[in-house]
């Protein structure tokens, strides 16, 4: 996808927007302490122990405590080390926060996070995937747009965050569509900030998860809001942590113990449809059961992969995305990937879970 340096958005105001003055700092800090943490050598390659010493903890993202609950609702084996909190935390950009500030050491993000923390200079790896074949966004108009496809969006206002899942979306089906960036003006957000651009017509797209968008449909498709759905997915969902976690032998035998119940509690939320909908998004989220049921009907199964090499090239594809726009700089992102924890999830679960 050709560049335009002055189409769009200048990429600079990517950086002082989303990232802030600061975080570059702490970013070139980030990757001294990552480099002397591991000698300069990034993630250790020591073999995983077998067992989780005594009076190991981590601190695990649970975004609106799904994962805390889906481990409670499955009624998983007592984990063998202690969660010292279960963080409600999601986006992107907070969980890289949370990493340098050494209060996360496991989270669950899309792709495009463990790129643009390597663009940071901060080192994390990617320890397990679940892949994803249907689209988790379909992209939502301002009330009274007359917008009714991608082709559509040319010399849109389009809500844009470069490190998180929905940018990812974007990009891919602008490319898909045709469209450079220079024939759609690209508005840097966080994804906390979509619905209120949306709502106040600051913008005139943004990508909506399915969870989000029934209730934005609730209350303003009677006012000419609607969704635009595509067959664009971002194909990975994935448990990373900082290198420094990974480098710590009593936390990365932690880290490989949690992954089985991850996986095995996306698999009893996908199996269980009618309890997660009650005791998830009714009873937590405050949806109705007809929400509920229509975002679980759009469920993605959870698909395990024992091998990485699709996903690597994926997330290569997306790496390459942004490069091109110039969001990111080029880099090879096999170095991503912490591959002694490749094929963990995959045998924790049943054979029709592993893609």
């Amino acid at each position: 996808m050709p560049v335009s340096r002055t189409s769009g958005v200048d990429r600079r105001l990517f950086l002082a927007s989303l990232l802030g003055a600061a975080a570059g700092v702490a970013g070139l800090s980030g990757c001294a302490e990552s480099n002397a943490a591991t000698g300069g050598k990034g993630a250790s390659t020591a073999p995983l122990s077998d067992k989780v010493p005594a009076g190991t903890s981590l601190k695990i993202a649970s975004f609106q405590g799904a994962q805390q609950l889906q481990l409670k609702l499955a009624k998983l084996p007592e984990l063998p080390f202690t969660v010292s909190n279960w963080l409600n935390i999601g986006a992107g950009p907070d969980v890289i926060n949370a990493f340098r500030a050494k209060s996360l050491d496991v989270a669950n993000n899309a792709g495009i996070p463990p790129i643009q923390a390597h663009y940071q200079g901060f080192d994390a790896k990617i320890v397990a995937i679940n892949i994803t074949r249907k689209p988790n966004y379909v992209f939502a108009t301002k009330p009274g747009s007359d917008i009714e496809t991608v082709d559509d969006f040319r010399g849109k206002k389009l809500a844009f965050s470069q490190g998180q899942a929905q940018g990812v979306v974007l990009l891919r089906a602008l490319k898909k569509a045709g469209l450079k960036y220079d024939d759609v003006k690209l508005v840097p957000l966080t994804s906390n900030q979509f619905l209120t651009a949306l709502q106040s017509g600051q913008v005139d797209i943004a990508p909506l998860g399915n969870t989000q968008s029934p209730a934005y449909l609730k209350q303003y498709e009677s006012k000419g809001a609607r969704v635009i759905t595509t067959d664009v997915v971002d194909l990975l969902s994935l448990l990373w942590a900082p290198a420094s976690v990974l480098n710590d032998k009593a936390k990365a035998a932690a880290v490989a113990a949690y992954i089985p119940q991850w996986a095995q509690g996306l698999v009893w939320s996908y199996e269980n449809p009618d309890a997660w909908n009650e005791e998830f998004y009714v009873k937590t989220q405050n949806l109705t059961l007809d929400q509920a049921k229509s975002i679980t009907a759009l469920a993605n199964k959870p698909l395990f992969p024992p091998s990485w090499d699709e996903a690597i090239k994926w997330e290569q594809e997306t790496a390459d995305l942004l490069a091109d726009g110039g969001f990111v700089k080029e880099f090879d992102v096999a170095s991503l990937f912490d591959h002694r924890f490749e094929g963990i999830a995959a045998k924790s679960v049943a054979a029709e879970y592993r893609s």
